[in-house]
């Protein structure tokens, strides 16, 4: 039987981490889309976990889930509320010391990953929790929200790495990809959580 299991279920989906951009120069098109995606996690009682910036997409996914009556934690180290770069009306704000641990305390806190588009700081993260799922450190659902094909080139890269044997086929299953945030929302609910012991073919 193979490991990689994708039969669909319904996950217990209570919180949602959602990486995203803070720039606050960005198309209304990424906007629209990060405020229906909180819409939709709001209305279904799904918890947002971020990185507890004031502004660009995890302002305006904040200010949605917040409105619609949902619940937002917000996960920042110390220097960045210093600098006075935190959301001050979330749920809950989670101070950490170092950006390593905000990271793994956002993934901890989730029960699956939707990666909106963003800069340096969202692909690092999203390539990582990818990394994690890849090694069986992380077992939940990671979701691409390919929005105005931002991800495409991307997604392109990740094949060529699989079609150039860095990764194995199978690995092509560590991610989905959705176009909509209703998509988005239903993968993270469908899919099978990933068999940890894929840790044993992280090497070719």
């Amino acid at each position: 039987m193979s490991l990689f299991i994708y039969h669909i279920y319904m996950n217990n989906i209570k919180n949602i981490c959602v990486y995203c951009a803070s720039s606050a120069q960005i198309s209304p098109v990424y906007i629209k889309a990060a405020e229906l995606l909180g819409q939709i996690m709001a209305q279904k009682s799904i918890g947002l976990i971020n990185g507890a910036g004031k502004m660009g997409l995890m302002k305006h996914i904040s200010d949605t889930v917040l409105a619609y009556g949902g619940t937002v934690t917000g996960i920042i180290p110390h220097f960045m509320v210093k600098q006075n770069w935190h959301h001050t009306g979330l749920t809950q704000l989670i101070e950490t010391e170092t950006m390593h641990e905000r990271k793994s305390l956002m993934a901890k806190m989730s029960d699956a990953i939707i990666a909106l588009p963003g800069g340096c700081g969202t692909m690092e993260e999203l390539l990582e929790i990818i990394t994690w799922k890849q090694l069986g450190l992380y077992a939940h659902p990671i979701v691409i929200l390919n929005t105005n094909d931002f991800y495409t080139p991307l997604i392109g890269m990740l094949k060529k790495a699989i079609d150039e044997h860095f990764m194995r086929p199978e690995h092509k299953k560590l991610w989905i990809v959705a176009t909509t945030p209703k998509e988005a929302i239903e993968q993270c609910c469908t899919l099978s959580p990933w068999n940890k012991n894929i840790c044993k073919f992280a090497h070719l």
